[in-house]
């Protein structure tokens, strides 16, 4: 088998990987002013797609721009999902770089989609390939490539720890070869319940002292965390930006995530913001308001952020990795954003709270006692190299690629 990394290793961000010179595994990009895309454009036969989160997915209609017209397969929800993703790409674009796919291209993916279901094995440029439930978020799965002489675990992004949105993943299909992610490779996350009971305690107090909290949240997946969450601790919350519509759009498939139920009473426990002119006033609430950007790089956090920031009582709390160079990371390590093209300081307290959707140090170890005879590379992280050593100090046949390199096995 034949593996080229066309991105997503020794980084967070643009994942790609070329099977055998013909099946592609991802295709997405890495966040930023201008954003980067992988290394080369392949022509593959089909594609597979682990997830619906920019990284994974977000330039997958590019692949459709030329003549060949490759399937793409993917969970319901992930089709879905990268769909709305390609479409508000193509609405965000500014000046600053140029989207390479059109309108055109997104409407390519809906005539060469295939959806599968976990656990059911279907045909992609002659590989035999089987998704698995990989407990990221709703659609995302573990992608299990066999072509016949070789069985290779694509992990992509997991978690093996239950949210309230989806649990964690307990498949472990047997393989010869890992892509194993490591976002989290360095860091312990305290329990689940004691971040949430620590935000809710928060949040609370703020509401109690009559401030307002934003909460800047991914729209898919962590925007539905935290409704389930402020549901359970009886918070009230406004929810904005393109979570509303990731949120209606997973009520549809509720076999994708962990308590349907629970996410419908989530959803009726929220208000969903339907008119931007609401947003001022939605700044002075006595409530939280869970919008997008979680890394504060647009949408409507942008909004309310200026609304709040003068105000001490006010808080923001951030709810997910924030990545060098974003107003998120800013915020967390200056105290100070820039908002509308200039830096403002933010008198309104500062939080952060690690609600990960990835495996952490502990959970990546367990999951790969598994693998323990099986060749691991290690991708998907900041500090890949140095979890492969201390995966060979271990005894793991384990490496770290470089980007745009060939591995054989």
């Amino acid at each position: 088998m034949k593996l080229q990394f066309l991105g997503g290793v020794r980084e967070v961000g643009r994942s790609a990987v070329l099977v055998n010179e013909s099946l592609l595994l991802d295709y997405g990009m890495l966040t930023g002013n201008p954003p980067q895309f992988p290394v080369s454009a392949p022509t593959p036969e089909a594609v597979v797609v682990s997830h619906g989160h920019l990284d994974h997915a977000g330039v997958v209609p590019a692949l459709l721009s030329g003549r060949d017209r490759p399937e793409i397969h993917w969970t319901p929800p992930t089709q879905e999902l990268a769909l709305t993703l390609a479409r508000d790409t193509l609405k965000l674009q500014g000046g600053s770089y140029n989207c390479p796919f059109t309108e055109n291209d997104v409407k390519r993916v809906t005539e060469v989609s295939r959806t599968h279901g976990y656990g059911e094995s279907f045909e992609a440029a002659g590989h035999e390939v089987t998704l698995y439930d990989a407990g990221h978020i709703p659609g995302s799965a573990h992608v299990l490539v066999d072509d016949g002489e070789t069985r290779l675990l694509y992990t992509a992004d997991f978690h093996t720890t239950d949210q309230r949105l989806v649990a964690g993943t307990t498949a472990r299909p047997d393989a010869d070869v890992v892509i194993c992610e490591s976002t989290y490779a360095d860091v312990d996350h305290d329990p689940r319940a004691e971040v949430e009971r620590r935000f809710a305690e928060s949040v609370k107090t703020t509401l109690w002292e009559g401030g307002t909290v934003v909460v800047p949240a991914f729209a898919i997946g962590r925007t539905q965390e935290l409704l389930l969450v402020c549901a359970a601790h009886d918070i009230p919350c406004y929810v904005d930006g393109m979570g509303q519509g990731v949120t209606r759009m997973l009520r549809r498939h509720p076999d994708f995530v962990r308590d349907a139920d629970a996410l419908q009473r989530a959803a009726g426990h929220a208000r969903f913001v339907s008119n931007p002119g609401q947003r001022t006033r939605i700044a002075d609430q006595n409530a939280a308001i869970v919008t997008t950007s979680g890394m504060l790089s647009g949408g409507p956090a942008m909004t309310y952020i200026p609304q709040i920031r003068g105000n001490p009582v006010n808080k923001i709390t951030l709810t997910g990795y924030q990545v060098e160079g974003t107003p998120g990371r800013s915020l967390l390590e200056t105290g100070s954003a820039e908002i509308d093209g200039r830096v403002m300081p933010v008198s309104a307290r500062v939080e952060s709270y690690d609600f990960s959707a990835h495996a952490d140090h502990d959970g990546l170890r367990a999951f790969l006692q598994s693998y323990e005879n099986a060749r691991v590379l290690v991708g998907h992280g900041d500090r890949c190299a140095a979890f492969a050593t201390e995966l060979r100090a271990d005894g793991f046949d384990a490496t770290a690629p470089e980007l745009g390199e060939i591995v054989e096995h």
